[in-house]
Formats: C-alpha cells, structure tokens, sequence
C-alpha cells in the first residue's frame, strides 16, 4: 500500500542512517582521543577499574620522588662519611708523628685542630633537604618506599633508617661515633682543654688536644696510644656506618627500579582496557562512511516513492 502520510521506507532509512551517524561519531571521538572508554557511559566497569588504576599510578608516581629523596639523603650522608673516614686517617697518622722524639706537640696538634674542624664542619653540612643523618639530631628517618592495594584498601610502606650506628657526633647520651669522652685528663684531673664545639666531650676525637692531654700537661706515649687505638675504633665504626647507609641505598635502588616497573605495568594494563586499536577503528572508519553515504541515498530513493503517486494521478 502507498501512502502519502506514512512513509515507512524513508522512516526506515531514516533509522538506519541515523544509527550509522551515531556509530560514527562514536569512531570519529575513538580516533580523536585515543580511547575506547573515555567515560563511564562507554563501559562503566572498565572505566571504573581504569580510573582507580591511574590514581595508584600518581600515587606512585609520589613514592618514586620520595624514594629520589630518600637516596639524595642517603647519598649525601655516604659522602660525608667517605670524607670523614679519609681525615680520621689522616689524624692517625699524625698520632704515630706525634710519638717521634722530638716532634713539635704544638705544630702537630695544629694540624689535628684544622682536622677536627673539618669532622664537624662535614657533620654539619651534610645535610638534605633539612634531614642530617650524621650530626645526631635525626634518630630515625622515614623514607616512604611502596604502595599497594587491596581488597581491605590501600597500603603505604616505609623504609626506616636507623641513625644510632651512623651518627658522628651529638651532646650528651648521643654523642655519636666521635663525640664520646676517651676518659683523658689534665694536671687538674678534669677533662682537656675546652673542645672545638661546646657540643662534644672535650677529650673525645672531636676536641682533644696533645698538649693537654695528661697529667703532666702534654700527651705521653700512654694517651697517644690511646688516642691510636680510639681513632683505629673509629674508622672501624665509620667503615660500619658506612656499609649500612650502603645497604640502606641498596634497598631504596632496588625499590625505585620495582616501582617503575609496577607503574609500567600498571600503566600497560590500564591501556588494554580503555585504549583504542587504531588499526581496528581507522578500518571502521571507511565502513561506516560508506554506510553514511549508501543511507543518504536510500532515504532519497525512499523521499521519491511520494513523487511516484503524482504520476497516477496526472496518468
């Protein structure tokens, strides 16, 4: 039957059309940006995962710069204690020159100040971003080194270090590797000369001196002993100190190369569900604009049955 109210072909080319447009435009946005599921009305379960993905990928994005951070801290206590161990040597072996008969006390204990100068000015300085592992004032320092998570929620790990066997100096109960008293006296039966920082014992490796260093007002050869056999105990604990910053720096590399890994994965994973296959959307692409173009027709083809009616009635 045809009828000049009810077009059903047009209606029906019409429809078709209609639908192509829609699954074009839907193609157009894929190669636009990339995705497959750009938002939730795409496929909300993918998408739902794929965001929360990508918000542990910045979370892990913040553990690698900690971790960054904690190996600056950790590298830059390694090199002060590198330098400390050097100028210890060097201080022993001005003890063993200050046994030599004959030896200026004074000139050698020169050389010793300027050393011990040296000990505290490193202590001091070696400091990163305000965190100093070396002068006592940092018992333990947290280094944030992982994310996880669960199904009970999320899960942040921390890397602690421990300063007690690593710190050179400090006051008190915490005077450190170098700041504890070595028990020396002078004529007075007190501690040496006044020391280099108010900070440390006065006869420690920190401010003892040769030339006040004993009863009879300069070192014998019992305190420089004992002043040999302190420095020996001293590089050994630095040496110590040392490998334990070593294997501190260990983990924190060995996390930072895990943790790129796993935000690599993440990211690769994340990528499988929602990224477009620009091969695949590139080939329907041309399809569907050959649809675009046979639907026009068709709905023309279909406008021109109502022309058709004319006919009879001009027949």
């Amino acid at each position: 039957m045809s009828s000049l109210l009810t077009n059903t072909s047009a209606m029906t080319a019409l429809q078709n059309l209609s639908n192509t447009q829609k699954e074009l435009g839907k193609t157009q946005s894929q190669i636009s940006s990339g995705l497959a599921v750009a938002n939730a009305s795409d496929n909300a379960a993918y998408w739902s995962i794929a965001t929360s993905m990508k918000s542990d990928t910045s979370a892990l994005g913040a553990v690698t710069n900690a971790l960054n951070l904690g190996a600056s801290v950790l590298n830059t206590a390694t090199s002060a204690m590198n330098s400390v161990e050097t100028i210890l040597k060097q201080m022993k072996a001005d003890i063993v020159t200050a046994q030599t008969s004959g030896t200026n006390a004074g000139q050698v204990q020169s050389d010793i100040t300027a050393q011990q100068q040296s000990l505290i000015s490193i202590m001091g300085s070696a400091s990163f971003n305000g965190v100093n592992l070396l002068d006592g004032s940092t018992p333990t320092t947290n280094i944030v080194d992982s994310f996880s998570r669960s199904q009970t929620g999320t899960t942040t790990g921390v890397l602690t270090v421990d300063t007690t066997n690593i710190a050179l100096g400090g006051a008190g109960s915490a005077a450190g590797l170098l700041g504890g008293s070595l028990g020396l006296t002078n004529s007075s039966g007190t501690d040496n000369s006044t020391a280099t920082s108010g900070a440390y014992a006065a006869d420690s490796l920190l401010g003892f001196q040769l030339t006040t260093a004993s009863s009879t007002g300069t070192a014998g050869a019992t305190d420089l002993n004992v002043l040999a056999k302190a420095i020996d105990d001293a590089i050994t604990k630095v040496t110590a100190g040392a490998a334990q910053l070593g294997q501190y720096s260990t983990t924190v590399n060995n996390q930072l190369s895990f943790t790129s890994a796993l935000s690599d994965a993440i990211t690769s994973g994340v990528g499988s569900l929602v990224d477009a296959d620009m091969n695949v959307a590139s080939t329907r692409l041309q399809a569907l604009q050959t649809q675009q173009q046979l639907g026009i027709q068709a709905l023309s083809m279909a406008n021109q049955n109502s022309q058709l009616i004319l006919k009879l009635f001009n027949g």
